[in-house]
């Protein structure tokens, strides 16, 4: 389960805290688990400020706790406040929107970017995949979406622009516009060199902030037509 740490404190030195967390960030750079990071300043009270931080579980919440780097930064922090900071720790039970987020991330990180050592970071060790483009209708594990952008990434340069997003309960719908130049063989066509377009739409399911389940309709015909294979 996600965990978020609501750190609440005082300081008319701000910018000097500031600069005391980004010489955390470098020094904690490749030990720290730390995901998504905000920071707010209270409207009514200029030295007020919130930090909202955000890690995979309590587990590895703790884990950057007992960093030596988190506890000098912490003490130099507490030098910097007006009194001491407040900690509210609190497990996620609802994220619309950060499953939103990583849906986005899916799609520009690592199906587009490349990042394929991140899929163990969004999808669940026994994701389940329906995809009636492939041979089985219904596969299950992680190592397919690998598998699957692999094939997709090695036949195609391309990119997908998210043309909406809509979010319900556990449910990330997204429909895109994925657009690639054809550059090597796919389903035994080989490489055209074209430019292609094609739309589809995915519906991700999520559990404990991981995607659990994933369905994927898109118009491979229009794909087909487009390398002259129909």
């Amino acid at each position: 389960m996600k965990f978020v740490q609501i750190i609440d404190y005082k300081t008319a030195r701000f910018d000097d805290v500031n600069a005391l967390m980004d010489r955390w960030v470098e020094q904690t750079q490749g030990k720290r688990t730390t995901g998504h990071a905000v920071t707010g300043k209270d409207r009514s009270d200029s030295s007020h400020y919130v930090d909202i931080v955000e890690f995979p579980s309590y587990e590895e919440a703790m884990k950057n706790s007992h960093l030596p780097e988190t506890d000098k930064m912490f003490q130099e922090m507490v030098a910097l406040c007006d009194g001491m900071p407040s900690f509210t720790d609190l497990d996620v039970v609802r994220e619309e929107q950060l499953n939103a987020a990583t849906a986005r991330r899916f799609f520009h990180e690592i199906a587009a970017g490349g990042n394929l050592d991140a899929i163990g970071e969004v999808f669940a060790d026994d994701y389940i995949d329906h995809d009636v483009a492939n041979e089985e209708d219904t596969e299950v594990g992680k190592q397919v979406i690998r598998r699957d952008l692999s094939m997709w990434r090695d036949a195609f340069d391309f990119t997908f622009e998210l043309d909406r997003q809509v979010t319900q309960g556990d449910d990330v719908v997204t429909l895109w516009t994925w657009s690639g130049r054809h550059k090597a063989e796919f389903r035994g066509i080989p490489a055209t060199g074209e430019q292609c377009t094609i739309t589809g739409t995915t519906i991700f399911r999520f559990e404990d902030g991981k995607i659990k389940e994933g369905w994927w309709h898109m118009d491979l015909m229009r794909l087909m037509r487009q390398l002259g294979a129909l």
